[in-house]
């Protein structure tokens, strides 16, 4: 697991200056964005209730490949994360595939962000146009990362704070809510849940674990950040233990308070935590949680953009992209990769702006799959690495409770979910077409790769 790359690196690398608490409220920032403030309503309505068990299955799959990534991260903190440890046990395709995917997936979901962002917060600010706004936030955002990794880190720590405030007042009111605690305000107690726990059986189940699968994606920058971590080795354990257990609450606590407050045929689902604030009659309740939601898509643009800059750069210093990537500011900041990477987002947001609804969804429709195939790697990597390591009596600072047998239960899960996914039609066209654009990724890395082993024979 602490093989060097056999590529040659530049002179400078990347600080180590991001605080282990920015490193924790980053983990737990990343996974709180507005697939749970706006898209947890979505898995109500297709399973009721009965949703709280795809969330269960779906955060226990995220606990074991959290746990998988800490243990190679803390062995080797590196920028590339994921696709360092994918090159290391299945080659340096593998490991290019893998980063690529993840950075195409990030850079189209900076300028979803950006649109979103712009959009909610228009709805209840009608005086800047959509497009100046999502301009104004891709500028601020590019300057943040630019500023030095400390700076970063400490906007994301407090939009961080921001999100699990507002988590922990809404679970407060709801619990209010539910034990009739709330003045002038009826209880709707449990019936919700109890009456009806899975209106539409097992399959609405399933249906729900593909939607919800997606709304823990980005916790997996924690491994990503690490790099740049003071003390790697004891930062990334303790956020990785904090992340996950807070997930937890969080998602299912607050899924169950709207399960319980909501009925899955309700309209208000739509936006389910205005939703339940409404019916506790907290007054200005969807406009304080739509100013909310602009912060949980702020707070996930920033990470993804810095996400999306360091595998660029790990990439580049791999000899996997073009070596200018791997330059660095007098900040230590990849400040060309950060460029690139927010380019395409500038680029795909004008698209959008030119004609709506048609090239985000065409994009997401492709990399829509990315994280499942990215946690799939870190568990097989994780697999292999951890094999390799005892076989060579490495010593690991790190290590994942119950090898291989939780290693293996994380990929059973996701190939249940995968199955899962092609026996419905709107997800199995997003599984092959995530496919092919993975083959397609595959081929050029395995190209490049033969070109570049061509160039060195002949010098």
């Amino acid at each position: 697991m602490t093989t060097k790359s056999a590529s040659v690196r530049p002179e400078r690398h990347l600080g180590h200056t991001m605080k282990p608490r920015q490193l924790t409220m980053m983990g737990l920032g990343s996974a709180i964005g507005a697939g749970l403030f706006l898209g947890s309503g979505a898995g109500v309505q297709a399973a009721g209730p009965a949703v709280l068990l795809s969330y269960l299955v779906a955060g226990t799959l995220i606990i074991l490949v959290m746990w998988a990534l800490g243990e190679m991260a803390a062995a080797n903190p590196n920028s590339g994360a994921f696709s360092v440890y994918a090159e290391r046990a299945l080659g340096r395709t593998a490991g290019a595939t893998i980063g690529w995917l993840w950075w195409l997936q990030l850079v189209v979901v900076i300028a979803a962000e950006a649109l979103g962002a712009a959009g909610l917060l228009y709805s209840v600010w009608p005086v800047v146009p959509v497009w100046a706004l999502a301009l104004a936030f891709m500028v601020a955002f590019t300057a943040i990362n630019l500023a030095g990794v400390r700076n970063f880190g400490e906007f994301e720590f407090w939009f961080a704070i921001l999100k699990v405030a507002a988590i922990v007042l809404f679970l407060a009111v709801g619990a209010a809510l539910l034990l009739g605690f709330l003045p002038n305000v009826a209880s709707p107690g449990l019936s919700n849940i109890t009456s009806d726990f899975a209106p539409q059986g097992l399959g609405g189940v399933a249906a729900a674990l593909f939607v919800v699968i997606f709304a823990f994606g980005g916790t997996e920058i924690v491994s990503v950040a690490a790099a740049e971590t003071q003390d790697p080795e004891r930062s990334v354990g303790r956020a990785i233990r904090t992340v996950v257990w807070r997930i937890l609450v969080f998602y299912i606590g607050s899924v169950f308070v709207i399960a319980a407050v909501l009925p899955a045929t309700s309209e208000s689902l739509a936006s389910p935590f205005a939703g339940v604030l409404d019916a506790a009659r907290i007054p200005g309740a969807a406009t304080a949680i739509t100013l909310v939601a602009v912060v949980a898509l702020l707070s996930a643009l920033n990470a993804n953009l810095y996400g999306a800059s360091r595998m660029a750069y790990s990439l580049a210093e791999r000899g996997e992209a073009p070596q200018f990537l791997a330059r660095l500011s007098g900040a230590s900041v990849p400040m060309i990769a950060v460029a690139v990477s927010v380019a395409f987002g500038f680029v795909a947001t004008v698209l959008e702006l030119l004609f709506p609804d048609k090239v985000l969804p065409a994009l997401f429709q492709l990399v829509g799959s990315t994280c499942l195939v990215v946690w799939g790697s870190a568990l097989v990597s994780q697999l292999i690495l951890r094999r390799r390591a005892a076989r060579d009596g490495t010593p690991l600072p790190l290590k994942m409770k119950g090898f291989p047998a939780l290693t293996l239960l994380g990929l059973v899960l996701l190939g249940l979910i995968f199955a899962v996914g092609f026996s419905a039609e709107e997800s199995r066209v997003q599984l092959f077409s995530t496919f092919a654009l993975i083959a397609g990724i595959a081929l050029a890395c395995a190209a490049g790769a033969r070109i570049q082993g061509r160039r060195r024979q002949s010098e």
